[in-house]
């Protein structure tokens, strides 16, 4: 699933290869991708028009236009991603498509048909990117609520960027239960995880997705901790599927 490493290796695909061409097509026809705009609302509005500008902020990504026109805002869901000057997909995967004046083009190409393109999207109410969160504002944004510590983390209205893998991951490198409330963290706790994810974010931006560390393959029902070799446990935390280590993770 794409999570904030995985949409910066976006970002950066759109800013070296799509900016200032001009738009000449556009495809918004998938109503369910494009939702809330009708057929042809996004294409109407962003026709001749040249992106000049890509950001991002947590797992979201949005981009500026030309002449004071309108921001494309663009999500990945759960499988999607960025393909530029590529041949279509034969599947049928490309759900929203802008077409350049020089024949090139760039699509959202999404399997799932859970990525989103929009206009004018809600980026303020996103926390915080948690690549940007230094250590006093985690212990703020992080450290407090009985929710568990694990959707704490993954709380996008909070601090945003962080993903299930991630998420277990970093708990994983700084020894927590992921089912610990946030609140019953100490500030040692706290500074711990925080240089974790920290730790985790750059190397995951480095390779250019989640999932970096030894603990990743062993997130299954028969894995076993990397470090111990204690079974993994795994259970539903903050709604999603979790897996952490039982011996160490205390």
């Amino acid at each position: 699933m794409p999570e904030l490493p995985d949409v910066e290796s976006a970002r950066r695909r759109i800013q070296e290869r799509a900016l200032h061409r001009r738009i000449a097509e556009v495809y918004d026809g998938d109503t369910y991708v494009s939702r809330p705009h009708a057929p042809g609302e996004i294409a109407d509005a962003l026709i001749g028009r040249e992106l000049v500008a890509v950001h991002r902020r947590g797992k979201s990504m949005w981009c500026e236009t030309s002449e004071d026109g309108p921001i494309l805002g663009l999500h990945l869901g759960m499988a999607g991603r960025i393909a530029i000057d590529e041949e279509p997909s034969e599947r049928g995967w490309d759900r929203f498509v802008l077409r350049f004046e020089d024949g090139g083009m760039l699509a959202l190409r999404d399997k799932r048909r859970l990525g989103r393109a929009r206009l004018e999207p809600d980026v303020d109410a996103l926390g915080p990117d948690a690549a940007d969160v230094d250590r006093a504002r985690f212990r703020e944004l992080i450290g407090r609520g009985r929710a568990p510590i694990k959707a704490r983390l993954m709380d996008q209205a909070v601090m945003s960027g962080i993903g299930n893998l991630m998420a277990d991951e970093i708990l994983w490198r700084a020894y927590l239960d992921p089912r610990r409330a946030a609140e019953d963290l100490d500030a040692g706790e706290l500074d711990r995880l925080w240089r974790e994810m920290r730790s985790i974010i750059r190397m995951s931006v480095r390779r250019g997705y989640a999932g970096v560390t030894e603990m990743i393959p062993e997130r299954r029902r028969d894995g076993h901790c990397p470090r111990c070799g204690a079974a993994m446990e795994r259970a539903t935390v903050g709604g999603r599927t979790t897996y952490w280590c039982p011996k160490e993770q205390r």
